[in-house]
């Protein structure tokens, strides 16, 4: 929660009429909008309908729309554009990101924090094992071109497009319990992008051996706890 909390403290607008929580998921991140900016409308955008359930049973006086951020055309410009996490997962973001700008309307915010860690050993260990097993002519097109850029590459796209534009990373050092623990934060993400293309026992091995490799990466410290360094990327543009 708190890249996003971070992200919600520096955007600055003090009375928007609209908010737009693009990519809201579950709605974990919405009751802090609403806090944030209680006179507001707000309005919740993701493609799950089971994340838009769960949305919904949390924050009922919120709008909820199952949308295609790739091909949604919303029929009005919002003051405040919030999307924490989300837009990592869509592709294509020299076209992605000018058209979730122009979702904002004149002297309003686009707020917008997405994961790079995607060189930590996390990530770069998931294509190690897919170079290294059976699995490799099957995963190898899943693997692809990673979504998320650098800064520079955001900076010259907006740049141009909004008045004005700061960009930042921050690393986050977390901390965490369990036996592999970094392990089982990636399956609940990234990892489960290549795991999902494979059936046993191609599935459990490629699991196998990302598992060994990260127990080694990021060992237990004496305190039994695992500190995984996650760096994310945060733009916070005024249009």
């Amino acid at each position: 929660m708190q890249p996003a909390i971070d992200l919600l403290t520096r955007t600055n607008h003090d009375n928007p009429k609209t908010v737009l929580d693009l990519g809201c998921g579950p709605g974990n991140i919405t009751p802090l909008i609403r806090r944030r900016w209680p006179d507001a409308v707000i309005t919740g955008v993701d493609n799950s309908d089971e994340m838009l359930a769960r949305a919904r049973d949390a924050e009922p006086e919120v709008t909820f729309l199952n949308r295609d951020i790739t091909s949604w055309e919303p029929e009005e410009k919002y003051d405040v554009l919030f999307s924490n996490a989300a837009l990592q997962w869509v592709k294509g973001h020299k076209a992605l990101f000018p058209k979730v700008i122009n979702m904002v309307a004149p002297g309003g915010v686009a707020a917008i924090q997405i994961p790079r860690n995607f060189e930590a050993p996390s990530h770069t260990l998931m294509a190690n094992v897919i170079d290294d097993g059976p699995w490799t002519e099957l995963l190898t097109p899943v693997r692809g071109n990673l979504p998320t850029q650098r800064p520079e590459f955001y900076y010259d796209l907006l740049s141009p497009l909004v008045r004005t534009l700061d960009i930042w990373e921050t690393e986050y050092l977390q901390v965490l319990d369990g036996e592999n623990p970094v392990a089982e934060y990636t399956k609940g993400s990234w990892l489960m992008r290549f795991l999902s293309y494979l059936d046993e026992p191609w599935k459990s091995e490629f699991e196998a051996k990302y598992r060994a490799l990260i127990l080694e990466a990021y060992p237990q410290r004496a305190d039994g706890k695992t500190l995984f360094p996650f760096r994310r990327q945060f733009i916070l543009a005024t249009v």
